[in-house]
């Protein structure tokens, strides 16, 4: 019979997950990822497997707690071009505030990790196709009630809306100031703005 865990395996999921981000994946050892999560390597290995396993189970843990709960909240309960807003500004005030400066565990990943790793470059690829799937289908269900423009594509928009959200990801890092992250998101909301709901001009 299999012995239960010592341990709370979601916490100390979180824990590496937390170790994985601020660290990235080539600086944070075994040793580092057993110290965060308050197990013993041996525990670490039973648990989660070596290294590379616990890194896919930390990313995947970051994606359904952040960018899947962030698309679960907003889609289903805001009009098509209030949750991209709502999207924005959660990802803008979440990098403003954090001290660390650590950006999106997901970003870093694919800047890090994917190039040199084809089953990571994948596994990136698939979520930031699931972002490009959001954005879509808000920008097209936006088109089909008159709040987005339908001057440009809904395929097109919903690209440029993951180019903004990962470069607004980049710069957090570097430069975390409201008027930078929030200028570098304006411009690419206002092309989605329907010229039928713009103020007549006298």
């Amino acid at each position: 019979m299999a012995r239960p865990r010592e341990f709370d395996e979601d916490a100390a999921l979180s824990a590496a997950m937390r170790c994985f981000w601020s660290r990235g994946y080539e600086a944070t050892s075994v040793r580092d990822l057993a110290r965060h999560m308050g197990i013993t390597g041996a525990s670490l290995y039973n648990a989660f497997g070596d290294k590379r396993a616990l890194f896919r189970r930390a990313l995947d843990h970051y994606v359904a707690g952040t960018l899947g709960d962030r698309i679960a909240r907003f889609e289903p309960s805001l009009p098509p071009r209030a949750a991209i807003g709502a999207f924005f500004d959660e990802v803008v005030r979440l990098s403003v505030n954090d001290p660390d400066r650590k950006g999106c565990l997901l970003i870093n990943s694919a800047l890090e990790v994917a190039p040199h790793d084809s089953e990571f470059a994948q596994v990136i690829s698939g979520v930031l196709g699931q972002l490009e799937g959001f954005f879509q289908r808000c920008v097209a269900a936006g088109q089909r009630d008159g709040s987005i423009t339908d001057a440009q594509p809904a395929g097109d928009l919903a690209r440029l809306l993951l180019a903004t959200l990962m470069s607004l990801r980049v710069m957090a890092r570097t430069r975390p100031e409201p008027a930078m992250l929030e200028g570098l998101v304006r411009p690419a909301l206002a092309l989605l703005d329907s010229p039928r709901l713009s103020p007549a001009v006298a």
